[in-house]
């Protein structure tokens, strides 16, 4: 076989394993696009590897995927000023509100919410490897211990600190668009009118509002952090004629709002559900960072 096959080979079976590995790295650093970086950094290494003393190349390449990633959250933290604050909301990933698309909707099934991501943020770099590896991915222990240069006994309490935090940040989303969709209707609709009470009783009692306006303005006006439903519902009603011309899409896995001004995008808003209330918003406004993203195509 000559080397040209080799490789080409080589690269038909890294393809195959190549939507975990992405996946595995947009837990591991919140960013699709470093997420994609990272994979790529994985082929590179994988192209140095003798892959006959590999007993699973699957394996192999989790855990180097993993271990990229953790270098790069290591040196985000050591070259970070100042620790993230509650402002923070993760890069999105936006898809149109079409899901006749059976790959489009794999997508959004295997997607991480941004709730999560906020939370997995918060962690130290090494519960956060322990914690997707583990329990995202079901590395053995084993496997996770000599990437972050402990015994497995120590790795286990790494990824159980780290689910204890998940945990503690209150109950899962429910993923179901069409509930989502129920309260994103009840929230526009009441947020249009000015109808504070009928805002206010869609909203969870303890609901967050995360607004990230960039670093530049941070602590400023446009960045803040709002929690209860009668603060958080004032605040939605001065943005009301904002949301109401907004478009609907998905936001990794779950509904929201894009404006869009002159061909650019201006706002992202996505929001999180639980029994039926909105539980926790996020609005990300970070010029800086949404000229980055494309305006997802709309569909019919």
């Amino acid at each position: 076989m000559t080397a040209v096959s080799d490789e080409t080979l080589l690269a038909e079976r890294f393809e195959e394993h190549r939507g975990r590995l992405r996946a595995v790295a947009h837990r591991m650093l919140g960013s699709p696009s470093e997420a994609e970086d990272a994979v790529q950094e994985a082929w590179l290494r994988l192209r140095r590897t003798d892959t006959g003393a590999l007993a699973s190349l699957g394996a192999w390449l989790t855990t180097v995927t993993g271990r990229i990633c953790l270098d790069l959250l290591r040196s985000r933290a050591a070259r970070r000023e100042q620790p993230i604050d509650d402002t923070f909301v993760p890069d999105p990933v936006l898809r149109p509100l079409a899901p006749a698309d059976p790959e489009q909707e794999a997508l959004r099934n295997d997607s991480v919410g941004i709730a999560l991501l906020v939370v997995l943020e918060s962690l130290a770099p090494d519960e956060r490897l322990a914690f997707v590896l583990h329990d995202m991915f079901a590395v053995p222990f084993d496997h996770i211990a000599p990437v972050v240069e402990r015994s497995p006994a120590a790795t286990r309490q790494l990824a159980s600190r780290a689910r204890r935090r998940v945990r503690d940040a209150g109950p899962p989303p429910d993923p179901d668009l069409g509930r989502q969709r129920r309260a994103l209707d009840a929230f526009q609709a009441a947020a249009r009118t000015g109808d504070f009470e009928a805002l206010v009783a869609v909203l969870h009692p303890d609901v967050v509002l995360r607004a990230d306006a960039g670093a530049l303005v941070r602590g400023a006006a446009g960045s803040k952090t709002l929690r209860g439903a009668r603060t958080v519902a004032g605040s939605a009603l001065l943005f009301a004629r904002y949301n109401a011309v907004a478009r609907r899409i998905v936001v990794n896995d779950s509904l929201g709002l894009l404006s869009v001004v002159d061909g650019r995008i201006g706002s992202v808003l996505t929001l999180t559900v639980t029994d039926g209330l909105i539980t926790g918003i996020y609005v990300l406004a970070d010029p800086d960072r949404l000229a980055r993203l494309e305006v997802p195509a709309e569909r019919g």
